[in-house]
């Protein structure tokens, strides 16, 4: 089979990589993206740790969109032939049908290093001959970000490899402390321009079509970065998801998140879920950080969608067991639960 020609750079498709650490806003930020009436068709590569991540589902649905996830593991590692596999099919697709999509993002993982993400595009010949990396946007929690940049050396490759930062919950910290951070976001990434965001609300100009990425940039900052790539994570880490196939108890589930954040804030990096209530026609959407949560009304459930619920938690050293089994309790009626670990 003849190998398909290469696309002339003008016309290669641009590719944003979106990146951040857990809940930082990254899905926020994508949804705002989808929603913009920018005409464009826009796929999407969605990548969660652990087995069954659910942010494909909290993303904007307008049906001009291609959504697909992968949820092996970290991008950067286990599915990173994954990516290059989806890249391939999604070209296969646009030369079938030319107006398939327009443009590709891919959300990262909050557990990810870009580097070998973007290494793609250019070590790999047939992705780099169709795709080109236009920018890394980088979001970074003005209220978590400060301890995140301490502990985790992927927030600081983060931050390092971005062509935009945007910094999110600033309106949450005080004004000496959000200083103090882009003082330090500076210092890490002169060259990244750096703006304030809330809830994702930034000028689509400032974020796609910007011609941001440097090889040249990169190499001087990281002359290793066309090499192979070795990293570490941390084994502490893990992730698991409750499930429940009947409706939940809104005040009994109330309880259990109240003391789960008295008892594990500081090691629960993330958290969130789709749940069904007792009593309720929609579902109730809700995202945490730490001690910091939020929850929303989403949309109402189909007359023939199962109400199902899902939780995901990621973090070190969590009481799985004990919370699966409380999580369990706050069915409103006898249910079936079942659980998926990540280590």
């Amino acid at each position: 089979m003849t190998a398909p020609m290469p696309l002339a750079p003008a016309t290669k498709v641009p590719v944003t990589i979106l990146t951040g650490f857990l809940g930082a806003g990254k899905t926020t930020l994508l949804n705002r993206i989808l929603q913009e009436r920018h005409g464009e068709r826009i796929a999407v590569i969605e990548n969660e740790f652990g087995e069954a991540g659910i942010d494909n589902e909290l993303l904007f649905d307008s049906g001009s969109e291609q959504i697909v996830e992968m949820n092996n593991g970290c991008i950067c590692c286990t599915v990173r032939g994954d990516l290059v596999r989806l890249l391939g099919e999604l070209r296969e697709r646009r030369t079938v049908h030319p107006g398939a999509f327009d443009r590709v993002i891919i959300e990262t993982t909050g557990l990810a290093d870009p580097a070998p993400v973007a290494q793609t595009f250019f070590i790999d010949e047939d992705i780099a001959s169709y795709y080109r990396l236009d920018a890394i946007i980088t979001v970074v929690d003005a209220v978590h970000g400060p301890a995140q940049l301490d502990a985790s050396h992927e927030a600081q490759e983060q931050v390092g490899f971005a062509d935009r930062l945007l910094l999110s919950k600033s309106e949450l910290v005080t004004e000496a402390a959000g200083a103090q951070l882009r003082a330090r976001l500076a210092q890490i990434n002169p060259r990244a321009p750096l703006r304030t965001v809330h809830f994702g609300v930034t000028p689509l100009a400032e974020l796609l079509d910007i011609g941001g990425f440097s090889l040249e940039d990169i190499l001087e900052i990281e002359p290793g970065f066309l090499g192979e790539d070795a990293h570490e994570h941390d084994d502490a880490v893990q992730s698991f998801v409750f499930t429940c196939d009947t409706p939940l108890d809104s005040e009994r589930l109330q309880g259990f998140f109240r003391d789960a954040i008295a008892s594990h804030g500081a090691a629960l990096m993330r958290y969130k879920g789709l749940v069904a209530f007792e009593g309720q026609d929609h579902r109730v959407v809700f995202q945490g950080v730490h001690m910091l949560m939020n929850s929303d009304v989403g949309r109402e459930w189909g007359r023939q969608e199962a109400r199902r619920s899902r939780i995901v938690f990621i973090g070190r050293d969590l009481p799985k067991a004990l919370w699966l089994s409380q999580l369990a309790a706050c069915a409103a009626a006898p249910t079936r639960a079942a659980a998926v670990a990540v280590g």
